[in-house]
């Protein structure tokens, strides 16, 4: 398995993204291996896809939406509503082009680092949690709960988030990308699933 050098990768990085996009990202990453560690995950490749998760963020609203014609990378209807969605698809086209990240699963954990899928695999739901709870983040909602779970149960984990995520942007802060809900259904299904079982 590949193993990817992340001091080159962090000082590339540095300079496409602002200080608090910088923390953040740092944070991703830390949590990330932390989470790695904890589920028995490739610390390497988690630590890649937390650096890398955010590349394309910094970039403006319009830019994402002409690099990604450019690429040829399809656009849904609500990512050209709130192109600021287009960061986790065109992070992962970056990944592979520009930082010479070719790992399919790490590649995987950018894109759907924001929204969600289902079915995801143990790297992307490490992304995705690292992403909501690393340290610099304090304003969502059952953050503690979430925060303690992420460790405990990751598929609960990761209902919880997306669960959490649903119903913030339903109350109008923003748009529902139609992933993010396929994403619930499939772990509100694996969750009542469980349940039954017991």
């Amino acid at each position: 398995m590949k193993q990817y050098n992340l001091d080159k990768i962090l000082k590339k990085l540095k300079k496409e993204l602002d200080d608090d996009r910088f923390r953040h990202t740092l944070g991703v990453m830390y949590t990330s291996a932390a989470l790695a560690m904890r589920y028995g995950a490739d610390l390497n490749h988690a630590q890649t896809a937390g650096l890398l998760h955010d590349c394309a963020k910094c970039i403006p609203n319009d830019k994402k939406i002409k690099l990604c014609e450019k690429y040829g990378l399809p656009m849904t209807s609500i990512e050209k509503q709130a192109p600021f969605l287009l960061h986790a698809k065109l992070g992962a086209y970056l990944a592979d082009k520009i930082y010479d990240v070719s790992d399919p699963d790490i590649l995987g954990a950018i894109e759907w680092h924001t929204t969600g899928r289902p079915g995801m695999t143990l790297l992307e739901k490490i992304v995705y949690l690292a992403d909501y709870i690393e340290p610099n983040r304090w304003k969502a909602q059952n953050l503690p709960e979430i925060r303690a779970m992420a460790f405990r149960d990751i598929d609960m984990a990761v209902y919880m988030t997306l669960r959490d995520t649903l119903a913030y942007l339903q109350s109008g802060s923003g748009e529902v990308d139609t992933m993010t809900q396929e994403a619930f259904d499939f772990y509100d299904t694996v969750m009542k699933n469980r349940v039954e079982k017991q």
